[in-house]
C-alpha cells in the first residue's frame, strides 16, 4: 500500500462538478492498494498518517501530527500509485490490487481514521475527480506499507 501525503491549507475534491469533500488545514493523502495487501497495510499506513509530525510547533519546527493541531483528513483513491514505468514509457499496473479488494481496504482506511481525526471526508472510487489542493510548505510524504521507500 502507498500513499502521498500533502500538508495543505485547504483542499476539495469534485466529480461531475459537484464537491463531494473538502477540508481545511491538514493532510490530503493519495492511497494506491497494492494486489497482496491486507489490514495490517491499512493499520500501518492509518498510524503513520495519523502520527505524522510535519506540522510546525512554536518554535517553526515541523513536530506536531495532524490530531496535535486538529487537522482534517482528505482521503482519495489513486490506483496510479502503483503504476510500473521502469519499461517503456506506459504505466503497468499489474501491482495494483483489483477493484473489490481496493475499495474494500481504502474504505477500511477512512474509517479506522475516522475513529480518531475529528473530519475525514473522501474521494469517490473509480470515478474521474478534478482534485483541488493548496499545498503549504509545500510539504509532500511518500509513505509504503512494505517499505520499499
Amino acid at each position: 500500500m502507498r500513499a502521498v501525503v500533502q500538508r495543505v491549507k485547504e483542499a476539495f475534491v469534485s466529480v461531475e462538478g459537484n464537491v463531494i469533500g473538502q477540508i481545511e488545514k491538514g493532510l490530503v493523502v493519495f492511497l494506491g492498494v497494492a494486489e497482496g495487501d491486507t489490514m495490517d497495510d491499512v493499520e500501518y499506513i492509518a498510524k503513520k498518517i495519523i502520527g505524522l509530525r510535519v506540522f510546525e510547533d512554536e518554535e517553526g519546527k515541523m513536530n506536531k501530527s495532524l490530531l496535535e493541531v486538529e487537522g482534517e483528513l482528505l482521503i482519495i483513491s489513486q490506483f496510479t500509485l502503483l503504476g510500473d514505468v521502469r519499461k517503456g514509457f506506459r504505466p503497468s499496473f499489474v501491482q495494483a490490487a483489483k477493484p473489490d479488494e481496493a475499495k474494500k481496504l481504502y474504505e477500511a482506511l477512512i474509517q479506522i481514521c475516522k475513529g480518531k481525526v475529528k473530519k475525514v471526508d473522501k474521494g469517490q472510487f473509480q470515478a474521474h475527480m478534478l482534485i483541488n489542493v493548496l499545498n503549504d510548505g509545500p510539504v509532500t510524504i511518500l509513505i509504503d506499507s512494505k517499505k520499499q521507500f
